[in-house]
């Protein structure tokens, strides 16, 4: 299975993305704004907890969180960052660094995060017992505004 996030707009503290999964776009995806330097180490643009995940594929697994005290997704092998989910929230302020799904945006927000997020989740379980790998996509040159 692979997620495609294709950031799109970006503000001072929020970025859309469409989500797409095997080509096909399902849902919107909200992030922390986007500080990553293309070819600068990490450290010299990460604010913590308020970043984007770095573009790149990482692998998806499902595990229990230790904050949402449930099983969530999570991204393997985020370079500096730890902990990054995909989870259910609709502004910058919901999210630490981790993804955010939602069905509709409207104004830097995801709405019908509730559901855009079991509905992953469920596709990603399913991929997982069903024995294939599932790894997830983050790019896109977003607009600022």
């Amino acid at each position: 299975m692979d997620i495609m996030v294709k950031r799109v707009a970006s503000t001072r503290k929020s970025t859309i993305s469409e989500v797409y999964v095997d080509g096909e776009h399902l849902w919107y995806g909200l992030e922390d704004t986007v500080r990553e330097v293309i070819g600068a180490h990490v450290k010299t643009w990460k604010v913590k907890g308020e970043t984007a995940i770095p573009r790149g594929k990482y692998k998806v697994i499902v595990t229990q969180s230790a904050r949402f005290k449930r099983r969530l997704p999570l991204l393997v092998g985020v370079k500096f960052f730890t902990g990054i989910r995909i989870h259910p929230g609709n502004t910058h302020e919901d999210t630490s660094g981790c993804l955010l799904l939602g069905m509709i945006t409207s104004k830097g927000r995801v709405l019908r995060s509730r559901a855009a997020c079991a509905e992953a989740q469920e596709m990603i379980e399913t991929a997982l017992l069903a024995g294939e790998k599932v790894w997830i996509t983050i790019g896109g040159d977003p607009v600022k505004r």
